[in-house]
């Protein structure tokens, strides 16, 4: 029996292609997928195609947008055995962390991709992508799902989505998952990792709407100015704050810094701990640096990636109102996020 796969096209560079007169790249439309890529037709796989019009700039993407995202997919969960997302790199894996919350119990695969060359380029990345996203999107052993999660298809490479981060702009292979091993490799056959994918949930389906962004990112620096961090947790309506330390966590022990912290979290705000590193995770209290934050109830968000941080945050602010279970299902992981 056929898969049947749903095709999402937001935007993004995969969705281009050249003006044969001007030079100019222009979205195609999305319904004659076949005629720029007609490798689709030798596929045993039902494809139908959904694109948002107008397509969007990935630095445009939004919680709005990501709730339409996760209603597409929830509408029609149970006429689909997996989800393409077509998407533009750039802001791939906030969308990715993003959905990985709101589709709780996620039975199916969802699979985000995109390129680094428009489809319509002769030498473009963006055939290939779609291919074997569409070809995992539709993979199954006995009749179940192989990766019911969201993920990132890139350069030959399946990434758990809240795990995966865009490092290079300019190389096909834009995507990395520092803290967590890749979740399938294309070659001649799709080589899965079994052991690292997650198991199949035994709930239905569950999504999860609310998203409140009034959260920012603070990132630590040498030299960072007082006034600067107090200016930051003194915006109006503030409810979560990301901070991005040092190495294993560590921060200034400067006074006029930690009593700024101390406040913002008196007030009931939410602060989290992340590393600048691409690669390890927060260990607080293994130096005076970080013992401190740990001391004043600032959260350990251990080896989650920043996109991941901001999207589990909004996920929990929006759908938690009590500080303490906020607090706990912050530091722990909730879709393979750590």
């Amino acid at each position: 029996m056929q898969s049947k796969v749903l095709l999402i096209y937001t935007g993004g560079t995969i969705g281009m292609v050249q003006d044969p007169e001007t030079g100019a790249l222009n979205p195609f439309d999305f319904e004659h997928l076949i005629d720029e890529v007609p490798e689709l037709k030798k596929f045993k796989v039902q494809l139908k195609v959904h694109s948002f019009s107008p397509p969007i700039d990935s630095s445009n993407m939004s919680p709005k947008i990501w709730l339409e995202l996760s209603q597409i997919i929830f509408e029609n969960y149970s006429s689909f055995d997996g989800f393409v997302i077509l998407h533009g790199s750039d802001t791939m894996a906030y969308t990715a962390s993003a959905l990985s919350f709101m589709l709780q119990n996620l039975s199916k695969p969802v699979v985000l991709t995109g390129s680094q060359l428009p489809i319509g380029v002769i030498r473009t990345d963006g055939k290939e992508n779609l291919i074997t996203a569409i070809e995992i999107a539709a993979a199954k052993q006995r009749g179940k799902a192989i990766v019911p999660e969201v993920c990132i298809y890139f350069e030959y490479k399946l990434f758990r989505g809240n795990r995966t981060l865009k490092y290079n702009s300019e190389h096909f292979d834009a995507f990395r998952s520092p803290n967590y091993p890749h979740l399938c490799e294309a070659g001649i056959n799709l080589n899965f990792n079994k052991q690292y994918i997650r198991a199949l949930p035994s709930k239905p389906l569950k999504l999860n709407k609310a998203l409140e962004n009034s959260v920012v990112v603070l990132t630590i620096f040498p030299g960072i100015n007082s006034s600067v961090v107090k200016s930051i947790l003194s915006i109006k309506g503030l409810k979560g704050v990301i901070i991005e330390t040092f190495g294993a966590g560590n921060a200034p022990t400067d006074a006029t810094f930690l009593n700024e912290l101390l406040k913002a979290i008196n007030k009931g705000i939410i602060i989290a701990n992340i590393t600048q590193c691409m690669k390890g995770k927060v260990m607080p209290g293994l130096y005076e640096t970080s013992r401190r934050l740990q001391e004043m109830g600032v959260l350990n968000g251990a080896d989650l990636t920043k996109e991941a941080a901001i999207a589990k945050l909004m996920h929990l602010l929006g759908n938690y109102s009590n500080k303490k279970i906020i607090k706990q299902l912050f530091e722990t992981s909730l879709a393979g996020e750590m």
